[in-house]
């Protein structure tokens, strides 16, 4: 039976996606499944994916022969920009197909593949679609990670409203709680969207991401997959 693939994105970047998708492999792993993380295309780095560095770290392992290979992150552009300017930039181009291909050859491998993408659902892999084209293409189910900073709301429900017009499974929202800002602000917004999304997206699980210490065993998510 080939594994099952989450799409993981986030409301905006830097909303903590990639520490969100390192702790869930995390907590998968420590059930006693099989799973391996990859990302979908790599901006502003050289040789080697630092989100996937990321990963490994918090799920307390070292690069996989995946890794080694790049398998795990097929595309890396040296420019810190949106895939598709990164590319253009680099004068290389992004064949979505490729990715595809790797995530199956994972499937084959591992019960979970967690595929974490660039930034929002709206960011260009290049002139002529969307992440949130590809997440539909492929039929993945998303796990959207936000937080409690202000315009979260906002940015979460538009993210989620896309998701319903192009009839995309959503299998939880990650509330991250880091970094900490103000505290009446994300008390407010984990209220308000867990009334939003329990009315509004039956079904959808909405998981708390604890504030991780450096230098202390990451906690995990209480999550169902």
């Amino acid at each position: 039976m080939k594994g099952k693939v989450f799409f993981i994105s986030g409301i905006d970047t830097n909303v903590g996606k990639t520490y969100a998708t390192g702790i869930l492999a995390r907590t998968l792993a420590a059930k006693g499944h099989t799973v391996i993380t990859q990302k979908m295309i790599q901006t502003g780095c050289t040789e080697v994916s630092e989100d996937i560095e990321m990963h490994r770290h918090l799920m307390g392992i070292p690069f996989t022969n995946e890794d080694k290979s790049g398998i795990t992150c097929p595309y890396i552009f040296t420019y810190p920009c949106s895939p598709h300017m990164a590319a253009e930039r680099d004068k290389r181009e992004i064949n979505l197909s490729n990715i595809t291909v790797k995530t199956q050859y994972l499937q084959e491998l591992y019960e979970y593949v967690l595929l974490e993408g660039a930034g929002g659902l709206m960011v260009p892999n290049d002139f002529k679609s969307l992440a949130i084209d590809y997440v539909k293409r492929e039929h993945y189910p998303l796990i959207l990670v936000t937080s409690g900073k202000l315009g979260s709301i906002n940015h979460t429900l538009l993210s989620l409203f896309a998701c319903r017009e192009y009839g995309i499974k959503v299998e939880a929202v990650i509330y991250n709680l880091y970094p900490r800002t103000d505290k009446l602000i994300e008390e407010n917004t984990l209220e308000y969207l867990s009334r939003y999304i329990s009315r509004e997206w039956p079904g959808t699980q909405l998981v708390v991401m604890p504030e991780q210490t450096e230098g202390k065993t990451p906690l995990p998510l209480n999550i169902s997959l």
